[in-house]
């Protein structure tokens, strides 16, 4: 999460007011408990919480704090989706200036798509 660059995060967050209604538990928080679950390759609301359970003590020193998935799940309904999609294309244009003279199998000068493919059962 080093590689993450909190100033360009923390101006998609303020461009759409992420945070207008946050008390405790902020954008970068639920970014970071996604990106968590998706690198572990959760698959639902459940898994989520227990794993966070589990790990809550090494959690914390990576910066991941515990949630509860009802607060989770409010979170990921209410949370404006447009500061994640500017955020993913900011990444995408850093993947871009990173593999620019790298002699790669990567297309990174045409269009770039980043897909999830996983799915979270409670969404179907």
């Amino acid at each position: 999460m080093s590689l993450i660059p909190r100033y360009e995060f923390d101006k998609c967050v303020k461009r759409y007011n992420g945070n207008r209604h946050a008390i405790g538990f902020k954008c970068r928080d639920q970014f970071m408990v996604m990106s968590f679950a998706q690198f572990t390759d959760q698959i639902s609301l459940h898994s989520i919480d227990a794993t966070l359970v589990a790990l809550s003590s090494k959690l914390y020193s990576s910066g991941i704090r515990y949630i509860q998935r009802s607060t989770l799940a409010h979170i990921n309904e209410t949370k404006d989706w447009h500061i994640y999609h500017d955020f993913g294309q900011i990444l995408i244009a850093r993947a871009r200036e990173l593999y620019q003279s790298e002699p790669s199998r990567l297309d990174v000068d045409g269009i770039v798509y980043a897909f999830d493919s996983s799915t979270i059962k409670l969404c179907l």
